[in-house]
């Protein structure tokens, strides 16, 4: 069999994909070294909504392994989300993670692999650390036009940079 066939048929395949459909949104989150009193690594959830306010996709959600029960301190995503169906968080939920940055992406899905309509939403992050401070940041776009921002550092997160690639 000769390689090249399947190669350049991938390659012809992905290339005649509709632009959208290889559309997403990457959310760059840092989460600051914070040294001075006494530090836990924060509780974490990115979401998306859409404009009228109901959940299209979790992208992301950290927390204590034994630590459901904190969940609901991450105040709007718990009210939201979280407190509906105890085992699909648990399958979502991964541990907590230590001052960097992480990149999280959007594939333009709802949780149950559908792909969105396109139109306005809105992305979530909400960070919230034990002995420490909650925030709660957001920011509006729309799917029917590129966009970079970078949402401004609090003193719970650092410099968050969203961009969305039409």
């Amino acid at each position: 069999m000769n390689i090249k066939t399947p190669l350049v048929s991938a390659i012809f395949l992905c290339s005649t994909l509709p632009i959208y459909a290889q559309s997403n949104l990457s959310v760059s989150l840092t989460l600051p070294e914070i040294t001075s009193g006494q530090y836990h690594r924060p509780y974490t959830a990115v979401w998306i909504e859409d404009n009228k306010g109901k959940h299209v996709k979790t992208l992301a959600l950290w927390s204590e392994p034994k630590g459901q029960k904190w969940l609901k301190d991450i105040r709007r995503w718990w009210r939201k989300i979280g407190r509906t169906d105890a085992n699909w968080v648990d399958g979502i939920s991964s541990a907590t993670r230590p001052a960097g940055t992480y990149d999280l992406k959007w594939d333009l899905t709802t949780e149950d692999k559908q792909k969105v309509k396109q139109s306005d939403y809105k992305v979530f992050i909400e960070v919230v650390r034990e002995h420490g401070g909650r925030n709660l940041l957001k920011h509006s776009f729309s799917l029917k036009k590129d966009f970079k921002t970078t949402l401004n550092p609090t003193a719970e997160t650092g410099p968050i940079n969203i961009q969305f690639n039409k």
